[in-house]
């Protein structure tokens, strides 16, 4: 019988001892995260999930750092390429795992969104179109789950500007071809980027996708300041400086002749 007790106490130490290491790998992802450190963060919440592969929040945050990792890529080859891809379908697999433990929170489905859609960047045209649809979807359940998440609006912002951008009859001939093609809009882009950058005012990427949408929408001086915006708030997150670039590149060709007609 006191074997049987100290083998009970010892199982339930080492089950304690689980979940205060789960939780610190998860503490020491965020502080990695908090840092810049984007395959930090993700070798700390793959750990996690080692120790408990249905943990919702260690999932959704390795979804989030694959696609950080990937975003800071830069492929020149078909190698990287490759691997960029890769990362975004990992991402992809782990949202959709947290969306399963758990589909009652916003960042599961924001993330799904978020690691899906780049994934569908470097897919078919006909991949693409099919795959736009279950982001749509996602976003939305991210935004009635949380109306407070402006990640979420960020990311409608932007699908609503590809999608709007197959106009006309591209449009009719490819849905021909590949079949309904959703409708998107640049007055709703600039609607969810602004909803977005009123969310969270100190959020670079914001006003980098707010001005290309004013620059579809030929709204060229606002455009220019909300480029402007972009290079004047500090640092937030790891890819900043990228965003920056192009943010500056966005202000070169406005100013170049004959852009603002």
């Amino acid at each position: 019988m006191r074997k049987i007790i100290i083998i009970a106490a010892i199982l339930a130490l080492a089950v304690f001892a689980s979940a205060q290491t789960l939780e610190e790998y998860i503490r020491m992802g965020d502080e990695a995260f908090a840092a810049f450190d984007d395959q930090k963060a993700l070798e700390y919440y793959l750990e996690a999930i080692k120790l408990d592969p249905q943990n919702y929040e260690a999932l959704w945050k390795a979804s989030r750092a694959y696609v950080d990792v990937a975003d800071l890529m830069r492929p020149t080859d078909k190698e990287s390429r490759d691997r960029q891809m890769k990362l975004y379908v990992q991402g992809t697999s782990l949202a959709r795992k947290a969306v399963a433990v758990n589909p009652n929170d916003t960042w599961g489905h924001f993330q799904l969104a978020a690691a899906n859609g780049m994934r569908l960047l470097m897919l078919s045209k006909k991949q693409q179109i099919e795959a736009s649809k279950d982001v749509r979807d996602s976003i939305e359940k991210a935004i009635a789950l949380d109306p407070a998440n402006d990640l979420a609006y960020h990311a409608f912002g932007r699908w609503h500007r590809r999608m709007a951008e197959i106009g006309g009859a591209k449009r009719f001939f490819g849905s021909i071809i590949y079949g309904s093609i959703p409708k998107g809009s640049m007055a709703e882009s600039e609607k969810y980027l602004q909803k977005a950058v009123e969310l969270r005012p100190d959020y670079a990427n914001h006003y980098l996708e707010l001005g290309r949408t004013l620059v579809a929408l030929k709204k060229f001086d606002q455009a220019e300041e909300a480029f402007k915006k972009c290079l004047e708030l500090p640092k937030s997150t790891s890819n900043d400086h990228l965003l920056k670039e192009e943010a500056q590149a966005e202000l070169d060709k406005l100013k170049s002749p004959g852009k603002k007609k």
